[in-house]
């Protein structure tokens, strides 16, 4: 099978097309024919090494020293069953399936194995391949934060970068869950987060949320550009801010924001759970999340992939047709 492999950190010139032994699926496994997956900000974090100030050598002593160990990058896939073992009893072959091996990553290629209850689950009927690739990344990380956030009905949140793949999968679960959502973004994505369920949509280059004199339950921070000391006067008594790309200061912050300010910081990783997976692709299905796609990629463009992810400019997911 091909399979790009990222050699070491870098830029997309780093990600080599290579050709490797097909893996075969062991009794509790299945064999997935990969038909898209997705370039995401993990994927070029990791690829770059552009991790949290202050944080570069643990998490190279993590992922690897001079490049990932798992050098196949890609978190999330949508494909068809093509083999299973003699012990698998929730899928058989010709299954239409979806999956997020998340950190394990492995997606950047032709087949991948996951193991029976490895976050996988059927393909909502009602999606392609394309969007069903989609929903993962995004959509967990965003019911972990909103999880932890104990958002509630009627609640007030601000989602800073409402058009990315986290930010556009808060929006619309927040306003499931009967919140009341306000979008930031550029202006020519205003549109976009109003069709996602957003009340209010600020341009941040026309107008600066922390000023304005509103105030949010919850500030759902998905860029990395604000801090918890920016966004803590646009905080509400007991509110809650979601440090999702944070760096190190922000991580600090939740031992002391509580105790100082009486505001809660919450940041760290995503758990990413087999739960969490079902009920976005639950919520896929039923038409609660639509996916968003911003731009697709033959396989063979995934660096070109890479690069434009690169630039910060995407809108919801970009997608790698793998079968193209």
């Amino acid at each position: 099978m091909k399979a790009f492999f990222c050699r070491a950190y870098g830029g997309p010139e780093v990600l080599e097309l290579r050709e490797v032994e097909t893996p075969s699926p062991k009794a509790d496994e299945i064999l997935v024919k990969i038909a898209a997956t997705t370039v995401n900000s993990a994927d070029v974090r990791v690829r770059a090494a552009r991790f949290p100030r202050g944080m570069g050598l643990i998490v190279k002593l993590a992922l690897g020293l001079s490049g990932p160990r798992q050098p196949i990058l890609g978190t999330e896939l949508a494909g068809v069953v093509v083999e299973a073992g003699k012990d698998v009893r929730r899928f058989k072959m010709g299954d239409e399936v979806f999956a997020f091996p998340g950190a394990k990553f492995g997606c950047h290629a032709e087949y991948r194995v996951l193991q029976e209850n490895q976050r996988v689950f059927l393909k909502p009927e009602n999606l392609s391949f394309a969007e069903a690739a989609s929903i993962s990344f995004g959509g967990t990380t965003a019911l972990h934060f909103l999880r932890k956030a104990g958002l509630r009905a009627g609640e007030k949140i601000l989602v800073i970068g409402a058009s990315g793949a986290v930010g556009s999968a808060i929006v619309q679960i927040a306003r499931h869950l009967g919140a009341e959502v306000t979008g930031v973004t550029s202006a020519g994505n205003i549109e976009l987060v109003k069709s996602l369920g957003a009340a209010k949509v600020i341009d941040y280059r026309s107008e600066n949320f922390a000023a304005n004199g509103e105030t949010y339950d919850v500030i759902a921070e998905t860029v990395g550009e604000h801090t918890f000391r920016d966004c803590v006067n646009s905080l509400k008594p007991g509110g809650r801010f979601l440090a999702i790309a944070a760096d190190v200061p922000d991580m600090l912050a939740v031992m002391w924001s509580s105790p100082l300010y009486g505001k809660k910081v919450i940041a760290g990783p995503a758990a990413e759970t087999a739960e969490a997976v079902w009920q976005i692709g639950e919520w896929a299905g039923a038409g609660i999340i639509k996916p968003v796609i911003d731009r697709e990629y033959s396989f063979a463009q995934l660096p070109e992939a890479h690069a434009y992810v690169d630039t910060g400019r995407k809108k919801g997911s970009v997608v790698i047709e793998v079968s193209r």
